[in-house]
């Protein structure tokens, strides 16, 4: 077989260098990480645009606003990009994403900052899908492990440098500047797109699926909410929160159904037939959970128990992300090296769950090497098995359905990370309460135990716990604690579900080709 085999072509069927593939994996890569950043950057600058537009009630949705239209819209890109190619499409999102952040920056109330954040996340979906397959598109299944693993390393990179630059643009610049940045990266992101990425252009007369996108919208919007308002907002167990559950799983069931007829589905339900894309698909929602209960509450303890600052917080994070990195690029490689990719997830779930249950175990006097251990345990276990579902999809659909292959991947991956996000923090604050009421004493403070629990419940800062006498405070350091080891001890379960699962992971041969699957 002759080495062309495994390469990429053009438009105009040329083999690329791998200079020339590199060049378009920077600008995909760089797309995606001005997605995944604006996940993160906005949660330092809060405080203080609460503060300049006087809307601190409104608060949660200038997060909650940007996940919801993100992941409605990530499966709608993928579908419209297999009917219509993918450049043009790429480049509308692309466009849309810095309009919305210009538009955030401009903001002069809460409500229109929301609605840009929205409009923002509609053209983040699109990045966020594309970006991944487009990657199918210019790079063989067989070569595309050791590529892949550079978009790993951008999700564990944005983890870290979202909250950052957050801070150090909210405190030396302005909170505008938090959305302003991606102005001139968007600007170079799109005209090295323009230049250098060729793809075959298609023309269809397909319609889209209007009803099921509608459906989506109906079954994910009530759904994010209720797990980003459940133990805050409301509590979980209100007509609120249950009347949201039940109509966004009823909403999903007859979206299933729906596109089960629908000529044009936006998620085909015969993909589901396919135990590989199942298989994937569920170890996304996993993996979107698992990536969450460890990046999002590591530096919680770390900024409540120790009473480090959130920039130091972030950075105490480099060793969760320096074993992410490693095991990315050094399974990428493998994968590329082998053909084989189903002893990664396996092995990463299983070393991610024994990463997670050694934070289980957690105390006040925790040392900061045994953390940054157990945080490169963990890092090593998400690295391993994070990108290897979207090549397992890709390498198991036809060519005109990879796109919408991709997108429901990393659909599943940002609802597993919204939902990942909110369950654990319900279980977080549900356990605080519990210890809260086990350790305070009742009769020895001045204030009625609950009313000191809800003032540590919603103002749980160093600061504030410290000018508790020590004896109180020392319970509450220890009601936190525990708070975390139960959260964690709970997550182990979740991430020995991934592992079961990995098992069920079917291996087909990695093609050396950028054509698609044959069949199904």
């Amino acid at each position: 077989m002759a080495e062309a085999s495994g390469s990429s072509v053009d438009i105009e069927g040329r083999e690329r260098s791998h200079e020339e593939i590199m060049v378009i994996i920077v600008a995909l890569g760089l797309a995606m990480l001005l997605a995944a950043l604006d996940q993160t950057i906005v949660a330092t600058a809060l405080p203080r645009i609460a503060t300049d537009l006087h809307g601190l009630n409104k608060l949660a949705w200038v997060a909650t606003a940007y996940l919801m239209t993100s992941a409605i819209s990530t499966p709608l890109y993928g579908k419209i990009s297999d009917q219509f190619g993918r450049k043009k499409i790429f480049m509308f999102a692309i466009v849309l994403f810095l309009v919305g952040s210009a538009l955030c920056g401009q903001s002069r109330n809460m409500d229109q900052l929301v609605a840009f954040r929205a409009l923002q996340g509609i053209g983040a979906g699109g990045l966020m899908s594309l970006s991944m397959t487009i990657v199918g598109d210019v790079v063989s299944p067989r070569q595309r492990g050791k590529y892949l693993g550079y978009f790993g390393a951008v999700f564990a990179i944005s983890s870290v440098a979202g909250p950052l630059l957050g801070g150090f643009f909210t405190d030396s610049l302005s909170w505008r500047w938090v959305f302003y940045i991606n102005l001139p990266l968007g600007v170079l992101d799109l005209s090295v797109i323009a230049a250098r990425l060729h793809l075959p252009v298609r023309k269809s007369d397909k319609r889209i699926d209007y009803v099921g996108a509608v459906l989506l919208a109906v079954s994910v919007v009530p759904i994010i909410l209720a797990t980003v308002w459940g133990g805050v907002t409301y509590p979980w167990g209100s007509t609120t929160i249950i009347s949201m559950f039940a109509g966004g799983i009823l909403a999903a069931i007859l979206f299933a159904l729906w596109e089960r007829k629908a000529p044009e589905a936006i998620i085909p339900t015969h993909l589901f037939k396919n135990d590989i894309f199942t298989v994937s698909v569920i170890l996304s929602l996993l993996a979107g959970i698992a990536l969450f209960a460890s990046i999002l509450f590591i530096p919680e303890y770390q900024q409540i128990v120790r009473g480090y600052s959130a920039v130091k917080s972030g950075l105490l994070l480099l060793p969760l992300v320096a074993g992410m990195l490693a095991a990315i690029i050094v399974s990428g490689r493998l994968i590329t090296k082998w053909g084989h990719y189903r002893i990664f997830p396996i092995i990463g779930t299983l070393v991610t769950a024994f990463g997670v249950w050694l934070f289980s175990h957690l105390t006040l006097h925790t040392t900061q090497i045994d953390l940054s251990i157990w945080m490169l345990i963990v890092g090593i276990g998400v690295g391993m098995f994070l990108q290897v579902m979207t090549l397992a999809v890709q390498n198991a659909v036809p060519r005109d359905e990879l796109g919408v292959a991709t997108a429901s991947a990393t659909f599943f991956r940002s609802m597993g990370s919204a939902l990942g996000g909110a369950v654990f923090g319900a279980i977080l604050t549900n356990r605080l309460t519990y210890h809260l009421k086990q350790l305070l004493p009742h009769a020895s403070i001045g204030a009625s135990t609950s009313s000191l629990s809800a003032s540590v419940e919603t103002g749980a800062t160093p600061t504030f716990i410290n000018k508790l006498p020590p004896s109180i405070s020392h319970d509450v350091y220890q009601a936190f604690v525990l708070s975390f080891h139960d959260m964690f001890l709970i997550a182990v379960p979740v991430l020995l579900l991934a592992f079961v699962t990995a098992l069920f992971l079917r291996e087909t041969p990695l093609r050396e080709t950028t054509k698609g699957a044959e069949v199904i």
